[in-house]
């Protein structure tokens, strides 16, 4: 059984005292593998809340919510606001009135990606091989670098935690084992602060005894139905064969079997790339006339754009989303025939689709998004039959500069400013993502 401290990074030969002999920490990591796995999944603690705590120290002690607006919904909640049950994506009005005496704290997105950034080229400082899933969460392989850093790897990410704690000032919990799958698992068991080790020999057993929803990809959905099936523990599958599970449940039948067996084959891999790029909004009130869903539609696709453009990269496949009144979300897309990055591409598409969507129903969000991404220099082709879009894609690129000197706010269109009248207070309001 080897042993290590979480705090001064020694190898504790000594009695087990539950104390380090050196240090005299608690934290102390034991585990008969723990010298040979080698991939590990880090996941910042409460991230959005853990910066804006960093950062107004009047807030340490106190419930924090990382959201905002009467029809918001809940971005991050440090861990006193979830003592009072308080989740992402919970409504805001049910997430205050679970914790009344919660500081509401609107998202800083810019901020959040400095700190991220921050983190991400500690982590790159250990390995090349750095898979990030989110701006608070990254998978790190690292084979081979106990013979560059003479060091464990377990001694490199306690190292490292104590380092984003002490220079950063937010914390992390990490999660080592011999696969991805059972690393992200292990890094949500000990939050926050916490270091999880699960290794082959007892990773059968104690998988058996977890909820099936902890297995990657099972959904509220697909839960449902295994819980409906008799199967509610992951152990519960056993009783299956591969082909069966197959058969069930298609490709993710097969992700069950393995993931079961403590089996999971995928690599580490440093530049995963953005699958799409959208923005949304969720507004004051429920909206459902085509004219003020177009004007909130032409704010999102100038964020879409802009982040596109910032990334350099353009998108083929256009998405419209819409959420019901009732909470039901439709969505809608369309592949272009040639990849664009331009606000005006992306709106006219969205008008298209928007369109054959408004019937009376009352909407209480809209988003946009492009996904089927590649290289900017495949956008938006010159069209000799149609020399308008050109025209309007040198515009575009015109302003594009305007802005970029003296700022987003120096140039606008009218439809722009006509939607400025409605904005709305929600934290999600215009929240951009890339996956």
């Amino acid at each position: 059984m080897t042993t290590r401290c979480r705090d001064c990074f020694r190898t504790v030969t000594d009695g087990t005292t539950g104390r380090c002999p050196t240090c005299h920490s608690p934290r102390l990591l034991s585990h008969s593998e723990l010298d040979r796995l080698l991939i590990a999944h880090i996941d910042c603690d409460a991230f959005y809340a853990s910066v804006e705590k960093r950062d107004d120290p009047s807030l340490r002690d106190q419930p924090v919510i990382i959201g905002g607006g009467r029809r918001g919904v809940v971005s991050t909640a440090c861990y006193l606001a979830r003592i009072s049950g308080v989740r992402s994506a919970m409504p805001m009005f049910k997430a205050r009135r679970l914790c009344p005496d919660a500081v509401v704290v609107r998202p800083n997105m810019a901020k959040y990606v400095d700190v991220s950034k921050e983190i991400r080229g500690l982590m790159t400082s250990l390995t090349p091989l750095v898979e990030p899933l989110s701006i608070d969460e990254a998978f790190l392989d690292l084979t081979g670098t106990a013979r560059l850093h003479k060091a464990r790897p377990v001694t490199l990410l306690s190292r490292l935690a104590a380092t984003v704690e002490r220079d950063i000032g937010i914390t992390l919990s990490v999660g080592l084992s011999y696969n991805k799958f059972l690393a992200k698992l292990a890094s949500d068991l000990d939050k926050p602060r916490g270091f999880t080790v699960i290794g082959r020999a007892e990773a059968v057993d104690f998988l058996s005894r977890r909820p099936i929803s902890d297995i990657w990809g099972v959904g509220k959905r697909l839960n449902q139905r295994l819980n409906r099936d008799g199967i509610r523990r992951i152990g519960d599958l056993s009783q299956f064969e591969d082909n069966e599970l197959l058969a069930r449940y298609g490709a993710i039948g097969g992700r069950l079997a393995r993931f079961a067996r403590g089996e999971d084959g995928r690599s580490v891999h440093p530049s995963r790339a953005a699958k799409s790029i959208s923005a949304e909004t969720t507004f004051n009130d429920d909206l459902a006339q085509f004219d003020a869903l177009t004007q909130q539609l032409w704010r999102l696709c100038e964020k879409v754009s802009r982040r596109l453009k910032r990334n350099e990269l353009a998108g083929r496949v256009i998405t419209l989303k819409l959420k019901t009144a009732g909470f039901q979300t439709r969505t809608r897309r369309h592949s272009l025939a040639a990849p664009t990055q331009l606000a005006d591409v992306l709106y006219a598409e969205g008008l298209v689709l928007l369109r054959k969507e408004v019937d009376g129903t009352p909407f209480r969000l809209i988003g946009i998004g492009a996904s089927g991404l590649g290289s900017d220099l495949d956008a938006d082709p010159p069209d000799f039959l149609e020399p308008a879009k050109d025209r309007a894609k040198q515009v575009e690129l015109t302003m594009d500069k305007v802005r970029a000197r003296f700022g987003n706010a120096a140039i606008t269109k009218g439809r722009a400013l006509r939607s400025s009248g409605r904005r709305s207070n929600n934290p999600g309001a215009g929240k951009s993502s890339a996956s």
